[in-house]
């Protein structure tokens, strides 16, 4: 996309006052559709509003692959502890916290994943005017004084506010402020980079949950939670020292016509609304999985590898996803792999109630559903002009939090109902269904009914 000397260069002509969605939407090939393009049979929608003018991103080069391995630092350290979230609602419940319901102890998951998430605009506002710098340095030191802090605590309230507040808000500016350097690096290669990037949410999902879980047994919790927080730390450094803004920041005041005109554009609206439902129904099998597991009489030493499993799956996924989308288009591509998620919750999780049946759904679900974090931002960065990524980046996360925030508490509640676990299991694939949808219909605007449309 088109970056000098910077990753957001824009020109606009005449664009101040005039109404509809500004001309900013970019294809799969990294083409601007204002221009007549046409590729594979299709051709891309030409708008007539205001001109979003885009500049080649370098797309390689030392400098933009060592962007490429701090964000991996920071999504490992981010989302691969987030998505160990199913090996502690078990320890808690069964061990630390027994005295609490699963609905009470999926409010300190439920918080993580909201704060995770739920800081992005505030990330973003950050990241537009300063750049990632201060971001990294404050926000490694709020994840690692979380995970200090919950290492010794005992109480209830202690855990949810240093490792589902504290940890959770460092995680947050981490993961976010360094995923939106990548937009102003790569464009042809935008999906690839992407994919890339967030497959160390995949590995930190496999390695977390496993190394936490025999580190309790050996060594205890307190422990277990420092060993894994040095860890985070030593990487984070990593990722300080590469993550840099392809333009440096100039730092200026928003105008209220530029906090509103996302809402403006249905697009925009619908993927917000898409991710926002698919998040809600994501979340229950990665929070639950576990506990459903031992619920049917899967031994607790086997369960235990669920996570992992799922999310060593997911690391395929989401590589793959990467280059595919780059070649398919990213919202196609996002819709097929939402949509069989959706599916294989339906299908095959519903009625899962053996230890067979149980893993082997959790494989193809993982795989799928996998390229998911992977182009949420590769989605936004297509309908957006760059210098509102970090903004509308944010805007899009913490609509998809609040659904992370219920989630959880949502689906305890079920459970002890009379529905049990079938009831959320039909709510979480009927909701990532219905996110996938809104999603397809953004595509149909811009795009149009064209299956051959690279977009």
């Amino acid at each position: 996309m088109i970056s000098q000397a910077g990753n957001i260069s824009t020109c606009r002509a005449s664009a101040d006052g005039m109404e509809g969605e500004p001309n900013h939407y970019v294809t799969g090939t990294g083409l601007n559709p204002a221009v007549a393009t046409e590729k594979a049979g299709s051709v891309a929608p030409t708008i007539s509003e205001p001109t979003e003018w885009v500049h080649e991103a370098p797309d390689g080069g030392m400098t933009a692959w060592l962007v490429i391995l701090g964000n991996w630092c920071t999504a490992f350290c981010s989302f691969g502890w987030v998505n160990s979230i199913g090996t502690f609602q078990d320890y808690y419940s069964s061990q630390l916290l027994r005295g609490y319901s699963n609905s009470d102890i999926s409010w300190i998951l439920s918080l993580q994943v909201f704060f995770m998430m739920g800081s992005g605009p505030i990330v973003g506002k950050i990241f537009d005017a300063y750049g990632p710098r201060w971001l990294l340095i404050g926000g490694s030191f709020l994840h690692v004084f979380g995970l200090m802090m919950a290492s010794i605590s005992t109480e209830y309230y202690q855990i949810l506010l240093s490792q589902g507040v504290c940890s959770a808000i460092g995680a947050a500016a981490i993961f976010q402020g360094a995923l939106a350097c990548i937009g102003g690096w790569f464009n042809k290669r935008r999906g690839a980079a992407y994919g890339i990037a967030v497959t160390g949410g995949s590995v930190g999902g496999v390695i977390f949950p496993v190394m936490v879980s025999r580190l309790i047994d050996k060594i205890g919790f307190g422990w277990a939670m420092r060993i894994s927080a040095f860890l985070i730390l030593f990487l984070l450094v990593i990722a300080t020292l590469t993550v840099k803004a392809h333009r440096p920041p100039k730092p200026k005041t928003a105008t209220k016509e530029q906090l509103i005109q996302p809402f403006k554009e249905f697009a925009f609206v619908a993927v917000m609304i898409g991710i926002f439902f698919f998040n809600f129904g994501y979340f229950v099998p990665i929070t639950y999985l576990v506990v459903q597991g031992i619920d049917a009489g899967m031994e607790p030493s086997l369960a235990q590898y669920l996570v992992p499993i799922l999310n060593a799956a997911s690391l395929a996924g989401r590589l793959l996803s990467g280059f595919t989308a780059d070649k398919i288009g990213r919202f196609n591509a996002f819709v097929i792999v939402s949509y069989i998620s959706a599916i294989l919750i339906l299908a095959a999780w519903i009625p899962a109630s053996s230890t067979g049946a149980i893993i082997a759904f959790t494989v193809p679900f993982g795989f799928f559903s996998g390229a998911y974090i992977s182009l949420i931002a590769a989605l936004i960065v297509q309908i957006s002009p760059l210098s509102q990524i970090g903004l509308r980046t944010g805007y899009v996360y913490f609509l998809a939090s609040t659904g992370g925030l219920i989630t959880g508490p949502i689906a305890g509640r079920i459970i002890a109902s009379p529905s049990g676990w079938d009831g959320i299991k039909i709510m979480s694939g009927v909701l990532c269904l219905a996110g996938t949808t809104f999603v397809l219909a953004a595509r149909i605007k811009v795009a149009g009914w064209k299956l051959a449309a690279i977009f």
